[in-house]
């Protein structure tokens, strides 16, 4: 498929609305649990997303259609969100995310970016040289690794309970990576 912005952002807009109908009013044995050892909890997949919506995505395509010569990106911290969200309900964290995201939305609207632009680079701590339409299709797909992640691990909250059926209940039978 390639890459759309129009697309993307159709995608990019309804993870808020998608992550709020999943996880809204769940008790924590759904929100804070994770598939053991370093994985993470949806609550802190969320807390996660809301590092990216402040200090990634956007602030990279600002780089990126900048005129500054430098066009490098600062390394994003994959794990702040331990030290972000302490302290904050998954609530608080929910509506710290729709805000942020539809804020970041509104700027990239507001880009008016053509297809030229698209092609424009920036430069990746690990990756060299990287697109825009790159870094836009890498937005839409972390948000969709996120929800699938969320979803697995809480299918994962009830393994034990589901008796034989895990033979055919694949998700439960993924091993993370994160």
């Amino acid at each position: 498929m390639k890459f759309e912005l129009n697309d993307a952002i159709s995608v990019l807009e309804r993870t808020p609305a998608t992550l709020q109908t999943l996880l809204q009013d769940l008790t924590m044995a759904w929100t804070h649990q994770n598939e053991g050892n370093d994985s993470w909890s949806p609550f802190d997949v969320l807390g996660h997303l809301i590092h990216g919506e402040k200090t990634d995505w956007m602030v990279r395509t600002e780089i990126i259609l900048s005129d500054k010569p430098n066009k490098a990106f600062e390394p994003f911290d994959r794990f702040a969100q331990f030290q972000n969200s302490k302290g904050k309900t998954l609530t608080a964290l929910l509506a710290e995310f729709k805000t942020l995201r539809t804020d970041n939305l509104s700027l990239l609207r507001s880009k008016n970016i053509a297809a030229k632009d698209l092609e424009r680079t920036g430069v990746h701590p690990e990756f060299g040289p990287v697109t825009l339409s790159q870094l836009l299709s890498a937005w839409v797909v972390h948000d969709l690794g996120h929800i699938a992640q969320i979803s697995r691990v809480m299918a994962k909250q009830y393994k034990e309970a589901v008796g034989p059926w895990p033979k055919y209940l694949t998700i439960l039978n993924h091993t993370p990576s994160e």
